[in-house]
């Protein structure tokens, strides 16, 4: 999902002392009384509206800040494809790495969460006065963007859209701004000035996701007294979903790049709740207090002279080492999970991917091990999203009971446990289906650690010392 480009370095988030005041200037020079009773409804709708959805700022001990902002979940169709986001499909694979030089530290801690569905959402006050917005948390990307809508939309946009004339830090890039220029080598979305002469683009995502509109500037608000500064961001216009995407992988256009960030992480609650909750998970941005018991694995770099076609240098890559299931290693070579001469055989870990990918010598050997252990339960000729062909009718404890615990194992010991109650994913209409796909049914020859596998796990990212951070939590209740 990430297009990129090099943009001249900018200021780290900045501390402001207030917000903005709003000044409100009277219709005529004689309102009538219905005039000044309609102007304060307005006025306080408005400032109930921002006080809902404003963060709340805790001060640590440690004299470090973190913000908490309210969740919100999106249900996807019982018969909807496993959600892929990530961009590495659809970006250009000769872009060169970001290096850790490049970045600073960060002024501060901020904290949020996501609720589980097919995706993981976190809602971010984007604007001035601050509009919340909910964003698809997307590891494996580049470009965040928002949905915004035109003064005159053709139907009534959703209360979820941002307004970009109710903001007074929006604007717009016109087309000759040079990050507008595709020559730029780590951006490389397709843009074209539109007929206003502004910097408009377009572009799909591996799921069929459309992305459309103009590059704009626009801050994010965390606090009263803390704020990014305007951040290059996607205003789209048309898009199959009405959520944005915040992209947070290593290309300088992300979110984490352009605000400095040098640590982020998050927690994936579990699947199975009680009928009428939704499972709640945190985001943390800056310094999580639950990081003495992770685990870490450095992430594979590429110079930037090592171009290969099916390699994404953006993203999160680790040294994968094999899989396990139950008590038994199964007979994959590394070299299945490593970068080949061409790229094929990356291992990344995207939080913007249900499912996990994994390329054919690996997924073979995996549905190999499953066909022996339960064979005879498989739903015969289904294949569920067009990737998946593990799947079942009958009773998913007892499935997966038989096929046991799963287990991706990386470099240094670290590993990711499936228990045998998560191995199987309850795809609707009463089948479930082991949580993995092929990825080269994506047209993509890489491993990719999505989201499902990632339940009631802690993932860091750590990208001032370029490493993965693990760790076992009841996701649920972590603060």
């Amino acid at each position: 999902m990430a297009y990129k480009y090099n943009p001249t370095p900018q200021s780290v988030l900045k501390t402001t002392s207030t917000l903005p005041s709003f000044t409100l200037s009277s219709m005529a020079s004689s309102p009538s009384l219905l005039e000044e009773t309609m102007l304060l409804l307005f006025v306080f709708l408005l400032f109930t509206s921002c006080s809902l959805s404003a963060p709340q700022e805790t001060l640590h001990k440690n004299g470090s800040l973190s913000f908490s902002f309210p969740l919100t979940s999106l249900r996807r169709s019982p018969q909807a494809s496993p959600s892929f986001y990530s961009s590495f499909i659809s970006q250009n694979k000769k872009a060169p790495a970001l290096k850790s030089s490049s970045i600073s530290s960060s002024p501060y801690n901020y904290r949020s969460g996501f609720k589980y569905s097919m995706i993981l959402l976190v809602s971010l006050p984007i604007g001035t006065p601050p509009q919340t917005q909910q964003m698809i948390l997307d590891t494996g990307s580049q470009l965040s963007w928002i949905q915004c809508h035109k003064k005159v939309p053709r139907k009534p946009p959703p209360s979820s859209v941002f307004d970009p004339s109710l903001s007074s830090s929006f604007s717009v890039l016109p087309c000759n701004h040079p990050l507008c220029k595709p020559r730029i080598p780590d951006f490389t979305l397709p843009t074209s000035c539109d007929q206003n002469r502004l910097c408009h683009y377009s572009y799909f995502y591996a799921d069929g996701t459309l992305a459309e509109g103009n590059l704009v500037r626009e801050k994010i608000t965390f606090s009263m007294s803390q704020s990014t500064p305007p951040l290059i961001l996607g205003c789209a216009e048309e898009s199959r979903d009405d959520k944005g995407i915040l992209g947070m992988n290593l290309g300088r256009l992300s979110f984490a790049s352009q605000a400095k960030i040098t640590k982020f992480s998050y927690c994936v609650p579990t699947r199975q709740v009680r009928p009428g909750l939704a499972p709640t998970g945190s985001f943390y941005l800056g310094e999580n207090p639950n990081s003495g018991g992770f685990q870490y694995i450095s992430l594979l770099t590429f110079p930037q002279s090592q171009r290969m076609p099916n390699l994404d240098p953006m993203a999160y890559t680790v040294a994968m080492q094999g899989i396990r299931i139950g008590n038994k290693k199964l007979n994959i070579p590394i070299s299945a999970f490593r970068p080949g001469p061409s790229g094929a055989g990356q291992t990344m870990i995207d939080s913007g991917s249900e499912f996990t990918y994994l390329v054919d010598e690996a997924y073979n050997k995996v549905r190999e091990e499953v066909v022996r252990l339960v064979g005879p339960k498989l739903k015969k000729g289904y294949v569920y999203g067009g990737v998946s062909d593990m799947c079942f009718d009958g009773n998913a404890v007892e499935i997966g009971r038989l096929i046991g615990n799963m287990v991706f194992e990386f470099d240094k010991g670290v590993e990711i446990v499936v228990e045998k109650e998560r191995v199987l994913a309850d795809v609707g209409g009463g089948v479930h289906c082991v949580g993995m796909g092929r990825s080269e049914m994506l047209g993509a020859a890489s491993n990719i650690i999505g989201n499902f596998h990632q339940q009631n796990t802690w993932v860091e990212f750590d990208l001032a010392n370029r490493r993965v951070g693990l760790g076992k939590a009841d996701c649920s209740r972590s603060v």
